[in-house]
């Protein structure tokens, strides 16, 4: 797989019937190896070694129902009451960012609820933070750590 914009993990991987599965340190399970997982893998690293997210706060591929479907977040943050922080959405490196990428993940934190939302193909990330009362979204600068995300939602 290709180099991402994250620091390099090691990961374990095995080739299983002519695909490639990757061992998934939260999930604690082998699943296939697609594009779109080697980035949700890369940002859950990244979330917990370098912005110090807990592990057992990360949920990766978290389900919920949107209008009577079931959908899958790639990634949500909690703090330690259960409250959704920050919603993830992954694509594959080649997927652009699009508007629609965007307004997908918008329309999953409508039911989520998360102050933080996040959209990354692995090369580019974008970052805003969701007032949920006014339905606003601003830009972040840059990536806040688990501590300040918690501190900013207390305001």
């Amino acid at each position: 797989m290709e180099a991402l914009n994250f620091p390099a993990y090691s990961f374990r991987l095995q080739r299983r019937g002519g695909h490639v599965y990757l061992l998934d340190p939260l999930r604690r399970r082998w699943v296939r190896l697609t594009p779109e997982e080697w980035v949700r893998q890369h940002l859950a690293q990244y979330l917990v070694q370098a912005l110090k997210c807990p592990p057992s706060l990360v949920a990766l591929e978290a389900s919920f129902t949107d209008q009577g479907m079931g959908r899958r977040a790639d990634l949500v943050v909690y703090d330690r009451a259960g409250r959704p922080l920050l919603l993830a959405e992954c694509k594959a490196p080649t997927v652009s960012i699009t508007q629609d990428v965007i307004e997908q993940a918008g329309r999953y934190n409508r039911v989520i609820g998360a102050p933080y939302l996040l959209v990354t193909n692995g090369h580019i990330h974008y970052l805003w933070h969701i007032d949920l009362t006014h339905r606003t979204m601003t830009p972040l600068p840059r990536w806040l750590t688990y501590a300040e995300m918690l501190e900013r939602r207390r305001g």
